[in-house]
């Protein structure tokens, strides 16, 4: 076997490889979204006044109406978050970060003056993770809800800290006030 017909083989077995890898990865977001699926359903059934929203890939589900103008893709907003990795449900073992009190405590966590104050944002700010901006655009001043997305709108093939690479999450957020100036 010359040269050329070894480097073909590996090419090839590279190929096989990335595109094997690529599956699983797909098979896992899809396995997320019909986690995420179920767990809306469930909730909307147990609770009328519930809705839900889809956004590019991003689920958000809407447990108390907010009023006044929705956020835009480029306004600001202030709001309250406590977010957790997802496997099928919401529990304080799988919480990562809060700015919000009531769900820090309820961890068995405690926080500074400063890390329990409101977060603004600019919808803008390249810090944003995708599935944040796309479930947060189109929330209303006082609403509360939980923006659920797979890894691929989250922190994606990489771990973040306690967060395991391609993990699905949702953000339980209680949004202060939007600004679309």
């Amino acid at each position: 076997m010359n040269a050329i017909s070894k480097i073909a083989i590996l090419l090839s077995i590279a190929v096989c490889s990335s595109s094997c890898i690529k599956e699983k990865l797909e098979e896992t977001y899809n396995k997320q979204d019909e986690q995420i699926d179920k767990y809306i359903t469930g909730l909307l059934e147990k609770n009328e006044s519930y809705t839900a929203t889809y956004n590019d890939g991003v689920s958000r589900l809407t447990t108390k109406v907010g009023e006044g103008p929705e956020l835009s893709s480029n306004g600001s907003i202030s709001f309250y978050y406590a977010g957790y990795t997802f496997g099928g449900s919401i529990s304080n073992s799988n919480l990562f970060v809060t700015n919000h009190e009531p769900s820090a405590t309820a961890a068995g966590w405690t926080l500074t003056e400063d890390e329990a104050k409101a977060l603004t944002i600019n919808m803008n700010d390249y810090r944003l993770l995708p599935g944040l901006k796309s479930g947060l655009t189109g929330v209303k001043g006082g609403e509360e809800c939980q923006i659920l997305f797979t890894g691929k709108y989250g922190f994606g093939n990489k771990a973040f800290g306690t967060i395991p690479a391609n993990s699905a999450l949702v953000y339980k957020i209680w949004v202060e006030s939007i600004s679309n100036d």
